[in-house]
């Protein structure tokens, strides 16, 4: 390469003082957010389910943890448990939020289908705060803001009629990404078990399916 060019580090060199996770993460990243919320959070009083309970006796990932990658996910548009999967294994901020830990996209999945009342009760709070203190866009999560720009002179009942406007858009939000989470993991599952069947076992479900539609 041409010495008038910048040059990037040798990726086969061993470095004596790698650097930490947390420098890849600005001090006003959103996550930085996420994670200082969450941890404030009691979710067993919010109705989480405990996961410690494993059957297989090891140690499983914390509710806290989940509903992390959970919440990046909504405001970053991730549509699937694999795909959160995917990003939590090559996304830097996905990596500092979880601690390098990476759960299977079956245990994010799990999560959603346990907690769904819980979980949309935190999107939503969640967002109307950030929008409070004017971290995210209104475009990430579907809403228009004008509650928050509303001048304190305008009339309360007006502002109290775009609150609840904009709660309930946000509630319409995220029922829709709940919904598309739920239909992209079925396909997976779906899509996943039809490879795994023998040509005609998954002929004769056919048939059975058909029969059904009769």
């Amino acid at each position: 390469m041409s010495e008038k060019y910048k040059e990037g580090l040798n990726r086969n060199q061993q470095l004596l003082f790698p650097p930490s996770l947390d420098e890849y993460v600005g001090e006003n990243n959103p996550v930085r957010a996420i994670d200082d919320y969450v941890s404030l959070l009691d979710l067993k009083r919010l109705g989480f389910n405990d996961t410690s309970n494993s059957l297989s006796g090891q140690k499983s990932y914390s509710p806290q943890l989940l509903l992390k990658i959970y919440i990046y996910g909504y405001l970053n548009k991730i549509r699937s448990s694999r795909n959160l999967e995917k990003e939590n294994r090559r996304n830097i901020e996905l990596m500092w939020l979880t601690s390098g830990l990476k759960p299977t996209y079956k245990t994010i999945a799990d999560f959603r289908k346990d907690n769904p009342k819980a979980l949309k009760q935190v999107f939503k709070e969640f967002i109307l705060l950030c929008k409070g203190i004017g971290l995210i866009a209104g475009e990430l999560v579907g809403l228009d803001g004008a509650f928050l720009r509303a001048n304190a002179s305008k009339n309360t009942l007006i502002m109290k009629r775009t609150i609840d406007e904009s709660i309930k858009q946000a509630e319409s939000s995220i029922q829709e990404y709940l919904t598309t989470l739920a239909y992209s993991d079925e396909e997976t599952v779906t899509n996943k078990l039809s490879k795994n069947l023998p040509r005609n076992l998954e002929k004769l479900l056919k048939k059975k399916q058909n029969l059904n539609l009769i």
